[in-house]
């Protein structure tokens, strides 16, 4: 049986986005950490299809090393 890691974690929403979280976990009657931790697990596939920060070419970066 697999057993849960509950690190405490201090997590930052826009207060709108907060406020609808807190009215959907009361609409569920769970948790706030319930709802966050489902939201997850559902966008998690769409999520990892983002680039990252690395594979993004900065053409800034591009021009500089044309000219010197």
């Amino acid at each position: 049986m697999a057993t849960s890691d509950k690190r405490k974690q201090s997590l930052y929403f826009p207060e709108q986005m907060l406020k609808e979280i807190q009215e959907e976990a009361a609409r569920q009657d769970r948790s706030l950490s319930w709802i966050v931790q489902k939201a997850w697990k559902i966008a998690r596939k769409e999520i990892m299809k983002y680039p990252s920060v690395n594979d993004i070419e900065d053409d800034a970066d591009d021009e500089r090393g044309r000219d010197e």
